[in-house]
């Protein structure tokens, strides 16, 4: 049963990463001929691509995509519940719990990049598209912090601070929401 419930949740949360990356490209302005975000456009578009047609965007934040990672993480926990839940479907609380995943897992999916792209900065030589896009994603949130911290002598710990404030948040999270999130 563990193994089932890891199964499906992994999957679910795959994919709802690459949702969330879709927005996330969309609200940095990222470069979408880059070949990665090119991936993320043609794995969201058939379902992206008609619910634009139905949800109108709100300024920069396309609401369609949003909406698609609520439902999608809406059906994971649904389908969980269906699974495993004897059969107790209580609305309300599934979809407390999915918001409480979606804001956790996107606090998750910008950590892992942070990470990346920390690891790609000491080892790739810049000629490699996917760091292209991983600064582009991450720099609205670094360079605010790197504007307060004082120069470190070439030492960037803007990444640190970043991951210690999501590290934060993730607590938080864990503290306001419980085993929910």
């Amino acid at each position: 049963m563990n193994a089932t419930v890891f199964l499906v949740s992994t999957l679910f949360n795959l994919y709802l990463m690459v949702i969330i990356l879709r927005l996330w490209l969309q609200l940095a302005r990222a470069d979408f001929y880059n070949p990665f975000s090119q991936f993320v456009v043609k794995a969201t578009q058939p379902v992206v691509g008609p619910l634009r047609r139905i949800i109108p965007s709100i300024g920069r934040l396309d609401t369609a995509t949003l909406v698609f990672a609520i439902l999608v993480v809406t059906l994971k926990f649904v389908v969980l519940t269906a699974l495993f839940g004897n059969g107790n479907f209580n609305i309300v609380a599934i979809l407390i719990t999915a918001l409480a995943s979606l804001v956790s897992e996107i606090v998750n999916l910008v950590f892992w990049i942070l990470i990346l792209r920390a690891i790609l900065s000491w080892v790739s030589q810049g000629n490699n598209p996917i760091e292209l896009v991983m600064y582009q994603l991450t720099e609205p949130f670094l360079a605010p912090i790197r504007k307060i911290l004082p120069p470190m002598g070439g030492l960037d710990l803007s990444v640190l601070v970043a991951i210690i404030a999501l590290q934060f948040i993730r607590l938080l999270i864990g503290d306001v929401f419980g085993p929910l999130a």
